[in-house]
């Protein structure tokens, strides 16, 4: 009798044990697939200031709901009515709610048939202490458009780089601190102002001229600068199409080009100048072009047409006069020692690079000899070697170079009545924005900065990679400023590097080494590299003493193809190809996805 009565009570005991242990399995796996949606959601939104519900809001759903079905399949554990839904919150985090009824094996014998599990779940992306360097070509490329755009590639990435820091400051933690460094690069960089007086040497040789005989003027002499961009577009695309084949031979039909070009007079200005006396007369004119030119090119039965495309496309340029030596007169061409005591007012901001040599093996790279790839040096006074040097364009000149383009560089002195090239003058000596160190900005001040960016110059990767990465290290220059804010929690340090072109030198550039084929720091003409080998040998050498301080860098390609060099600078993962706005948006949607801390909140 007794074990008749306690056999109702031991079976409900066992069987209320058996369907909790499965309720709790059940809830268990329920919770993780919970979670891994709405993570796997919060990805796929990214870090979106601007996220529109309306146009993303089903891929981010699709997402979520993709890993909550992976890892919670329908009719798992003989569950039924499985549901998943998800919420946007105003942080933009996502919420979930997932549940499922478990019908029960022994306590339907007791009248309860099923059991019913419930479990949210919340994902956010924030953004622990960074520090973000962003190493921006701003060479005169930048104002050429790629062919899916209206807009230039610079007032492109002027939009993209400001939304990047809407995008960041969106998920940063209220106790995070986000900081941000500029270097623009093109020719050079303006980083005078970054350093301090004792970094800069007293005095230093520049390739220059002085008058030797009398002064008087030989009638006038002119020359052209380069060419500036103002606004409209031009781009080139490139299609193919098969030869002509006549009589045994094939050729290529070329359109007939459509260009108009039309020249204005902007202004006439006159200036006083001496050595000799006399005046010095600019005529500014601005060239607009619209229409087509086409070339086209065969290999093998395929023929390559090339189509420029302008589109109220305005440059600029500049025509000087000034007066010439008169006969008896002459100019002896040669390194004149200036002293530099007035950097400050008087050079441009940008600078010559510190002491380094000519490398021949870059796996060992001699950094007591390669002071200017020695990211962590800080200058010695007194030391030379160890100090940058002003630039001063203005009193440049490059022996043997004429206005013209003929003569060869010579590192003589040479004494002629003849006008060499100026690149200062001529528009070769490309002085970009003024850089700037890590610091915490407002929103408004941060878009000022960005739009005060200009195109022009030429594309030198290495010398924006050797600046970014000494605003960005922990342990050189700015070693106090950049350190850890504290042990507990470390700085996530990022270099974003983005370029529209690969390395493009020229040899009359009064660059960051001089010009080089008469200061010959780094490369001289008969070197067994070319000048953009160089170039580009330096910055891979950079990028990876970079990444040895725990730096990781990311590389975008903006209208142009990745190479090597690029990928293997940032490594797997890290590198995108931009074509468009579109993409170059989705870049950097994807750079701050990365950087942010990915994390569940419930």
């Amino acid at each position: 009798m007794i074990l008749a009565f306690s056999l109702l009570p031991l079976l409900a005991l066992v069987g209320s044990s058996i369907d909790m242990g499965r309720a709790y399995l059940v809830e268990s796996r329920l919770q993780q697939a919970c979670d891994a949606g709405v993570l796997g959601a919060r990805k796929e939104l990214g870090a979106i200031a601007g996220f529109d519900p309306d146009v993303d809001g089903a891929t981010v759903v699709e997402k979520g709901t993709r890993f909550f079905n992976a890892n919670f399949a329908d009719g798992i554990y003989n569950s039924v009515d499985r549901t998943f839904t998800m919420t946007l919150e105003d942080d933009q985090s996502v919420g979930g709610v997932a549940s499922v009824i478990l019908p029960t094996d022994i306590m339907q014998i007791f009248g309860k048939d099923e059991i019913n599990i419930s479990v949210s779940c919340r994902a956010e992306l924030s953004v622990p202490n960074t520090d973000i360097v962003m190493a921006l070509d701003v060479t005169g490329s930048m104002a050429e458009s790629n062919p899916d755009d209206t807009a230039p590639k610079i007032l492109v990435l002027k939009s993209v780089v400001k939304g990047f820091f809407a995008t960041m400051e969106a998920t940063r933690q209220p106790q995070s601190r986000i900081r941000y460094g500029f270097v623009p690069y093109s020719t050079n960089v303006n980083v005078g102002a970054l350093l301090k007086d004792e970094w800069v040497v007293p005095q230093w040789s520049y390739p220059s001229r002085t008058l030797t005989g009398t002064s008087g003027s030989g009638g006038l002499y002119g020359y052209y600068s380069a060419v500036s961009p103002v606004s409209g577009t031009y781009f080139t695309a490139n299609s193919t199409f098969e030869a002509t084949l006549s009589n045994g031979s094939y050729t290529c039909a070329r359109p007939a080009n459509t260009l108009t070009t039309s020249t204005q007079l902007v202004s006439t200005t006159t200036a006083a100048v001496t050595n000799p006396d006399g005046t010095r007369t600019t005529y500014t004119y601005n060239r607009t072009r619209n229409g087509d030119t086409y070339s086209v090119s065969l290999s093998g039965s395929t023929c390559t047409l090339s189509t420029t495309t302008y589109a109220s496309y305005v440059d600029t340029y500049k025509y000087i006069t000034e007066p010439s030596l008169a006969s008896g007169s002459t100019w002896l061409y040669k390194d004149v020692v200036r002293d530099t005591s007035d950097w400050r007012t008087a050079s441009n901001g940008c600078i010559e690079e510190r002491s380094t040599y000519e490398i021949d093996d870059y796996d060992n790279v001699d950094l007591t000899r390669a002071l200017d790839l020695d990211i962590d040096r800080v200058p010695t006074a007194g030391e030379p070697d160890t100090q940058w040097r002003p630039m001063y364009p203005g009193i440049i000149y490059e022996r043997a170079r004429l206005w013209n383009g003929t003569g060869n560089f010579t590192t003589a002195e040479v004494s002629t009545n003849s006008e060499f090239l100026s690149p200062g003058v001529a528009g070769f000596a490309a002085c970009p924005t003024a850089a700037r160190k890590l610091q915490v900005w407002n929103q408004t001040d941060y878009d000022a900065y960005v739009d005060g960016l200009v195109a022009a110059g030429s594309t030198y990767h290495d010398i924006g990679m050797i600046w970014a990465a000494r605003l960005l290290t922990p342990n050189g220059l700015f070693a106090s400023e950049n350190a850890d804010v504290s042990s507990r929690q470390r700085t996530s340090r990022h270099l974003i590097f983005l370029t529209d072109g690969q390395t493009s030198s020229l040899d009359i550039s009064y660059s960051s080494y001089g010009v080089e084929p008469i200061s010959q720091r780094r490369w001289s003409p008969t070197s067994s590299r070319t000048l953009t080998q160089t170039i580009e040998n330096r910055f891979s050498f950079v990028c990876e003493e970079v990444k040895k301080r725990n730096v990781t860098v990311w590389f975008v390609a903006f209208g142009t193809d990745l190479n090597p060099i690029m990928t293997e600078c940032a490594g797997s993962g890290h590198y995108f190809s931009a074509k468009n706005a579109t993409e170059l948006q989705d870049a950097f949607r994807k750079i701050a996805r990365s950087i942010g801390d990915l994390r569940l909140a419930q």
